[in-house]
C-alpha cells in the first residue's frame, strides 16, 4: 500500500474489515463511534489485512486526549483489541467488569518478563488475537522505544501493524504490516519510516526515533 502522508489513504470503515479479524460484534455502539469521530473531524484510512493475529502498535502517544479519539477509533470499526493493564486495577469490581468489556488483559508487572512471555502465550493458544501496545513507553519524551513489543511478534510469528495518529491530517492511519525478519533494527527503520511527518498532540514529546526520521532530508 502506497503511504501519502497528504491524506491520500483511502477511508477505512467496519464494512471493508474481513471475516478474521477479531471483532467485537457490536451493533449500535459502532455507530455512535462513527458519528462522535467524524463530528471530531477525525477520519479513520489505510487498510488492515485479513488476518486473526497481529501486534498492533498506538504511536505517536503524547498525551491522555489521545484515548479520546482511539478508543472511539476502536469501537467504531468494531475492532477487538487487547491491551495490557495492572493486575491491581481488577480488583475493583465494578471497574474489573469495565476493564475486561474495553479488552484491557490483567498483567503482573512485578514478576520480571511476565509482560512478554504472558503475550506470547496469549497468540500461541491459537485464539484470535489483535495486541495493542505503546512502545514509546510513555507519554513524555523517550529516547528510544521499548522492543518487547518486536520479540512478542517475533515469538508468536505474526506481522507489526504500525497505526498512527496525526492531528495534523486529523487522521487515524493502518499502515502496511512489518514482518519480523529478525533483524530488528533493519525492521525498526521500516516502522519508523511510515511514522515520518505524523504531527502527535505535543510534538515537543515525540519519541527521538521519529524525530529523528523527521530531520533526514
Amino acid at each position: 500500500m502506497k503511504h501519502d502522508h497528504e491524506g491520500e489513504l483511502p477511508s477505512l470503515s467496519k464494512a471493508q474489515l474481513g471475516d478474521l479479524i477479531p471483532k467485537r460484534g457490536g451493533k449500535l455502539i459502532p455507530k455512535l463511534a462513527k458519528g462522535f469521530l467524524t463530528a471530531s473531524g477525525w477520519r479513520i484510512v489505510g487498510s488492515i489485512p485479513n488476518i486473526s493475529q497481529a501486534v498492533l502498535l498506538a504511536v505517536p502517544h503524547t498525551s491522555n486526549i489521545d484515548g479520546v479519539y482511539a478508543i472511539p477509533t476502536l469501537l467504531a470499526l468494531d475492532l477487538d483489541i487487547k491491551i495490557m493493564g495492572k493486575q491491581s486495577l481488577f480488583k475493583v469490581p465494578v471497574l474489573g467488569s469495565f476493564l475486561k468489556w474495553s479488552g484491557v488483559i490483567p498483567i503482573d508487572r512485578e514478576k520480571k518478563g511476565s509482560v512478554l512471555q504472558a503475550s506470547i502465550d496469549k497468540f500461541q493458544h491459537g485464539q484470535p488475537l489483535f495486541l495493542g501496545l505503546a512502545p514509546e513507553g510513555k507519554r513524555g519524551y523517550s529516547d528510544k522505544w521499548k522492543t518487547g513489543f518486536y520479540y512478542i511478534a517475533q515469538a508468536a510469528g505474526v506481522p507489526i501493524i504500525p497505526v498512527a495518529m496525526d492531528y495534523k491530517s486529523k487522521q487515524i492511519r493502518f499502515m502496511t504490516p512489518v514482518e519480523p525478519t529478525g533483524d530488528i533494527e533493519a525492521d525498526l527503520q521500516k516502522i519508523y519510516q511510515q511514522y515520518r511527518g505524523v504531527m502527535p498532540r505535543h510534538p515537543e514529546r515525540l519519541s527521538q526515533p521519529l524525530q529523528d526520521m523527521n530531520s533526514e532530508r
